[in-house]
């Protein structure tokens, strides 16, 4: 009977044992599946978090981005409606003075010269608006043809001599080392653009007395620069990037106005990349006057290339 006993006590404490093992297990199984769970709804959590901070980033960020933008705009469009009205206004003074007022011969020739200046003015602002939207809508293969850029740039230089009743002294064209003729593959039209607004630039730029020089060379046996240097009111470091941008218009001083519609530089760099080049800014500081590079492939033929 003890013997039963002893045989009931150990199937008791066997059986005991067991359900314990047992509950220890489930026990144990239950608590990693329930940390592994609670574990997976943090990470989860945390990565929706993460998610969260990142968009309201985004979100902010575009929306500065936009507000400049917006604020770029609106001061192209007022810049724009300056250059547009101002001409216009000019124009109508002198033809109303001309209509009401006897004028003697110099005077109305006078008159005559300053209208035909207004209207290039207006010509140039409208060109340059057209040729921003062009170029933003344009495909990138184009038909081009081999161009000598010596004589274009030259012909731009008297062209803004012109426009902006300059001596032939205040811009000066080096003569190309060992007489080169530089050639490159592009469209004429959109080059001169980009050289006009160059000048265009560096003019505007230069409001205590114009000396610019032009110079044409070769870099890497590959590539043709062209070099402008003024002695204008320079370029900031942290503006010599942001200047090409769409809009954007580099900050002068209170004593300074400097007129213009924010995308003569933008122009340029879009002319330059789709020609496979480039273009950047270098200056000293303030005041120190400023480099525009215009930097485009060579193009090499050995049947017309001199010598």
């Amino acid at each position: 009977m003890n013997f039963n006993r002893r045989r009931g006590a150990i199937a008791l404490f066997i059986t005991l044992g067991v359900i314990l093992s047992g509950v220890a297990i489930t026990l144990s199984i239950g608590w990693i599946l329930l940390n592994t769970r609670r574990l997976a709804i943090d990470i989860l959590g945390i990565i929706l978090f993460a998610a969260l901070v990142a968009g309201v980033v985004l979100y902010t960020v575009f929306l500065v981005r936009e507000v400049r933008r917006n604020e770029r705009q609106d001061s192209f469009l007022n810049a724009v409606t300056h250059e547009l009205k101002t001409p216009i206004a000019s124009i109508r003074l002198y033809l109303e003075t001309l209509q009401r007022h006897p004028v003697d011969e110099a005077q109305r020739q006078r008159f005559y010269s300053i209208m035909r200046s207004d209207t290039d003015r207006l010509i140039a602002t409208v060109e340059t608006v057209l040729k921003a939207g062009e170029l933003g809508q344009r495909e990138r293969v184009q038909q081009r043809t081999r161009i000598e850029l010596y004589p274009l740039v030259a012909e731009c230089i008297q062209t803004v001599l012109h426009r902006h009743h300059l001596l032939p002294e205040t811009i000066t064209l080096a003569e190309v080392a060992g007489q080169v003729r530089l050639y490159v593959l592009g469209n004429a039209e959109d080059l001169r653009t980009a050289v006009m607004n160059l000048l265009d630039n560096a003019v505007k730029y230069s409001p205590d007395g114009v000396h610019i020089v032009c110079q044409l060379r070769i870099e890497d046996y590959t590539w043709v620069v062209l070099s402008i240097v003024d002695t204008g009111l320079g370029i900031p470091p942290d503006q010599l990037k942001r200047i090409f941008k769409r809009f954007y218009r580099a900050p002068t001083n209170d004593l300074v106005k400097i007129k213009g519609t924010g995308l003569g530089l933008f122009l340029v760099r879009a002319i330059a990349r789709q020609h496979g080049g480039e273009v950047r800014a270098t200056s000293e500081g303030p005041g120190k006057g400023s480099t525009m590079l215009l930097k485009l492939p060579l193009s090499v033929d050995k049947t017309t290339t001199d010598s």
